[in-house]
């Protein structure tokens, strides 16, 4: 038999998988992969094993089961001030990352540019290639990882297909304001793209500030897939149920991607996540349950020669290590495991041809035991 050739060939195992199996077998403690060390709400759980008992076991339509679409629709109305269809603007997927990937197999063609801004979460770029696409690249620079708008205008050929956004941002921390918001609608002007919108975080944001999603923004919003999570808010990473949200012409041609991938998800967990989404579609419980994670964190490693550089949202806080070492970003994150226990993130994954500088991402979505352990590790390098 031939060898196979490969659809990513540049493409190995994820950071995640290896900083996690790497922490595992030095039993370090794990800040690096994002999800939480704590469980989730008993309230989810009973709604979730309620619905299995009244019989909810069977597919749900592939759309997504309808409780849910409702409650989602309501919420983005209210939050956001934009209606969404329930019967044929929302479609609930196997979590965002199967959103992202059934939306941009749908809108992406082979040779068309899709401009993704780095550090940019290592999944966009993979899903951008199986389509065939071209991956394009703006680059968000230390310490405030703010956009160049200007950049962003010279990206842009008569071949953009796709600008994908990701605010609250992953890795960085950073989240777009309205100045932002206002600099995409002018750039939208120029070009027949589409936008997707990685809002996951949409909850956890800090300071004050407002999450400014593309559904506010009616210029935007016809012509943007937004995509969103359940994982992140309610602490249930392992139940994998996401969403995706855009006028309908759009949403159909995600639809006709994601009944091919996943078809329907899980039924309880959905109609559990309906009840929740209902009762309180803001969840500022959340956004202060983070801040607090947050803040305790930065006072904890506060004596620690890590830099601690904004994060103005997301569960994860980018730490400067140069007045430690010279080393690369994956040597000094492996290095921290083996000599001290506790796992990060690299940052040099998520870019292409540009050095990270010497920072590190790490997850503070933990006990605040976790925590406080890792961060007297952290104090002694």
């Amino acid at each position: 038999m031939d060898a196979m050739k490969s659809k990513l060939p540049a493409s190995g195992v994820t950071i995640f998988s290896v900083m996690s199996r790497l922490a595992d077998e030095h039993g370090a403690i794990n800040l690096g992969q994002g999800f939480p060390d704590f469980n989730c709400s008993p309230d989810l759980i009973d709604a979730v094993t309620r619905s299995m008992r009244e019989g909810h076991n069977q597919y749900a339509p592939m759309l997504g089961a309808y409780p849910l679409r409702e409650a989602l629709s309501r919420k983005i109305e209210l939050l956001y001030g934009r209606r969404y269809d329930p019967a044929t603007e929302i479609c609930v997927t196997a979590g965002a990352t199967e959103a992202l990937f059934s939306t941009l197999t749908a809108l992406v063609h082979p040779g068309d540019e899709v401009l993704l801004f780095q550090p940019a979460y290592d999944s966009y770029g993979p899903a951008v290639q199986l389509s065939g696409g071209l991956p394009v690249f703006v680059t968000l620079r230390p310490p405030e990882y703010r956009v160049d708008w200007d950049d962003v205008a010279r990206a842009l050929t008569p071949r953009t297909r796709v600008i994908l956004v990701n605010s609250p941002h992953n890795p960085t921390g950073m989240v777009f304001d309205a100045d932002d918001l206002r600099a995409l609608g002018r750039v939208l002007q120029r070009t027949g793209a589409v936008v997707v919108a990685d809002e996951v975080y949409e909850h956890i944001v800090f300071d004050g500030a407002r999450h400014e999603s593309m559904a506010r923004y009616p210029e935007i919003a016809e012509r943007a897939v937004v995509i969103s999570s359940f994982a992140k808010t309610y602490h249930t990473t392992g139940w994998k149920v996401g969403y995706c949200a855009a006028p309908q012409p759009l949403l159909m041609e995600v639809a006709r991607v994601h009944q091919w991938v996943t078809y329907a998800v899980n039924t309880p967990i959905q109609r559990a996540y309906a009840e929740v989404v209902g009762r309180d579609p803001s969840c500022s419980d959340v956004t202060a349950f983070y801040q607090a994670k947050r803040d305790r964190f930065l006072v904890l490693i506060g004596e620690s020669r890590f830099r601690p550089l904004p994060c103005r949202g997301t569960f994860f806080q980018v730490l400067d290590y140069s007045a430690i070492t010279a080393e690369g970003d994956a040597a000094f994150a492996r290095r921290l495991v083996l000599e001290h226990g506790v796992a990060s993130i690299p940052i040099s994954p998520f870019l292409t041809g540009v050095d990270p500088g010497p920072v590190l991402r790490f997850c503070f979505a933990k006990r605040d035991e976790t925590l406080e352990a890792a961060a007297e590790r952290l104090r002694q390098v």
